[in-house]
């Protein structure tokens, strides 16, 4: 079942207007597009994700309101581009929520996970670019534990690069969890391989590139009084979220309208366990 994370909370803060223009720029599997869609009339939303299979599956589960829905693949630094094509002008809302979804992380064949053995992509858009399977291969020891280091959050990072260059080819997603497990025995509930799995995801798929990119074009998509709302799971990128929306209301260019991050709800993490990371923060346009 697809639960879309804080989606209460996004839809208020957002406040969709019934004739408004709004862009869902982490459309996945189509939950928060098609509750913002529920509620227009004449107006409708870009539905945006960089991952072609989570888009084809948004289409279908939002086809009660197609309508009002405009479907578009991409990455956040096009957003500019993608709003221009669909004939926006400004927008009076955008949603981004960062997680991924739990279809490309229960799917073998995508590789973002260790649950079950699949080859190594990570890639949200298997068209193009790098894999896993070409960091882990390929980069020299040094930058494979700077890389796990910096974007996993991983102590022992060094020890974990060394074991994967040992091993070398790593053939699938359990091959490279069984070596990060002999090379940094379990300590805690966290399998040991899950941090160096969160790192080559990030990286992979540029991450903190590409959410740099939302906070310096989204201002300028959006209209007076447009809102912006941002649904992260990292401390990492809530900090450059914060750092972000406190510039911008310091420059009077819009009003930072959560003082603090909200979190989900005790009923929403019972019955969506995922969301217990989740922090939303959002911003009116002046």
């Amino acid at each position: 079942m697809h639960f879309p994370v804080m989606s209460r909370e996004a839809l208020e803060l957002l406040a969709v207007r019934p004739e408004g223009v709004y862009l869902d720029a982490t459309a996945g599997l189509g939950g928060h597009t098609g509750m913002i869609a529920e509620r227009l009339t004449t107006g409708f939303v870009i539905a945006n994700d960089r991952d072609p299979e989570s888009l084809d599956m948004a289409r279908r589960n939002t086809a009660a309101w197609q309508d009002r829905i405009r479907y578009h693949r991409g990455r956040f630094a096009e957003l500019a581009e993608t709003v221009a094509a669909e004939g926006a002008g400004k927008l009076n809302g955008l949603l981004a929520d960062l997680g991924v979804s739990r279809y490309q992380l229960t799917t073998a064949e995508r590789g973002f996970s260790f649950t079950a053995d699949g080859p190594l992509d990570m890639r949200m858009d298997q068209t193009t670019g790098t894999t896993a399977a070409d960091l882990v291969n390929y980069s020299d020891e040094k930058t494979l534990a700077d890389l796990i280091y910096r974007l996993g959050e991983e102590r022992r990072s060094r020890s974990v690069a060394r074991a994967i260059v040992r091993a070398r080819p790593i053939r699938s997603t359990r091959h490279l969890a069984d070596v990060v497990l002999r090379a940094v025995p379990r300590t805690g509930h966290l399998h040991p391989a899950t941090k160096t799995f969160m790192a080559l995801r990030i990286a992979v798929n540029e991450e903190p590139e590409e959410l740099d990119a939302l906070l310096r074009l989204a201002p300028d998509l959006l209209a007076p009084g447009g809102r912006l709302v941002i649904i992260s799971f990292m401390s990492s990128e809530d900090r450059k979220v914060k750092e972000r929306f406190r510039e911008l209301g310091r420059e009077g260019r819009a009003t930072v309208l959560t003082k603090r991050p909200l979190e989900p709800g005790e009923e929403e993490v019972r019955q969506n366990p995922p969301s217990r990371s989740a922090k939303l923060r959002a911003l009116e346009m002046m």
